[in-house]
């Protein structure tokens, strides 16, 4: 027997899709990964989420979403999705060691990950002082003085967007000129908030046992030379990277991100749904990933009501 509805992500897409599919009685079933939540869960107050005039905690919210959820029916199951098969209805989908457990209709909202330095401090500071969101996080650094790390539009976004908040922006970057494209470049340097450090790599951010961003310690990549610099706050703006892996070659993608049909959330296969970060390179908010879970379970209600008449 196959389910109707199989949701893959518990960040808000893929709970925001579980309570709308169980309340058109689709009894979805909710797959999530090892690491459930997606990226609120690395994230302290969220004060631009709807509802929530003081702000809410990360992974309180997801939490909330994933109550109201299975309030209404959504069932879910705890584990890593090994393999797809999405050549024909109904699909098959391999979780780790278990049976392959067929589904009518797949809402992927597997999410996206901010590509981070990887360094032990960044990991115990991400919250606190350490962000991947600027729009997000910016007006928690009001009057204060923080890093940029990247050299690309994103950094140049963030940077930009940051100097509304913050009294200077330092932009880090491993090269002597940037990738951003020239309007992008120009609008930055053009900004008297904003300064460069060039040839740099963040080594280590101070200081995990005071649970703040007090400073960074900065190598000069040519010559390897390493300098304390002052900061209350660092932001990744390397890049991020959607969870698509497992679908690679079974649907269409553009750099790395599901392509949907027009205002929908219809993927190239009939039946399969994206919806949240994993199609959103642009937003990738809580509420506009929210926003898609709702479409995606609308469209997979829709479709499958075509499907029975």
């Amino acid at each position: 027997m196959s389910e109707k509805v199989i949701i893959l992500g518990s960040g808000p897409a893929g709970l925001t899709a579980a309570i709308y599919a169980s309340r058109a009685n689709l009894s979805p079933l909710l797959i999530s990964g090892r690491d459930a939540g997606g990226q609120l869960m690395i994230t302290t107050d969220v004060e631009n989420y709807p509802a929530f005039p003081k702000g809410i905690l990360g992974p309180e919210l997801i939490q909330l979403m994933r109550d109201q959820a299975e309030r209404f029916g959504t069932r879910f199951l705890t584990g890593n999705v090994t393999d797809v098969n999405l050549s024909k209805r109904p699909f098959n989908l391999k979780i780790e060691d278990q049976e392959t457990i067929q589904t009518e209709t797949l809402i992927i909202a597997t999410g996206a990950s901010a590509q981070l330095l990887g360094l032990p401090s960044e990991k115990a500071l991400m919250g606190h002082g350490v962000s991947a969101c600027a729009t997000c996080d910016g007006p928690f650094f009001k009057e204060k003085e923080v890093v940029v790390v990247g050299g690309g539009d994103t950094a140049m976004e963030e940077a930009t967007f940051l100097t509304k908040f913050c009294s200077k922006v330092t932009v880090v970057h491993r090269r002597d000129q940037l990738r951003a494209s020239k309007i992008m470049q120009e609008r930055a340097k053009r900004n008297p908030k904003i300064q460069f450090i060039w040839n740099s790599a963040i080594a280590e951010i101070l200081d995990p046992s005071q649970q703040k961003v007090r400073a960074v310690i900065l190598k000069d990549v040519n010559h390897g030379k390493s300098q304390e610099f002052k900061c209350e706050g660092v932001f990744m703006a390397i890049g991020h990277k959607p969870n698509t892996e497992l679908f690679e070659g079974k649907l269409e993608m553009k750099k790395g991100y599901i392509v949907t049909q027009g205002q929908t959330t219809y993927t190239s296969v009939t039946g399969v749904f994206a919806c949240g970060d994993v199609q959103d390179h642009r937003y990738r908010q809580a509420i506009t990933a929210a926003g898609s879970g709702c479409m995606a379970a609308i469209d997979a209600e829709r479709f499958l009501e075509e499907q029975h008449g």
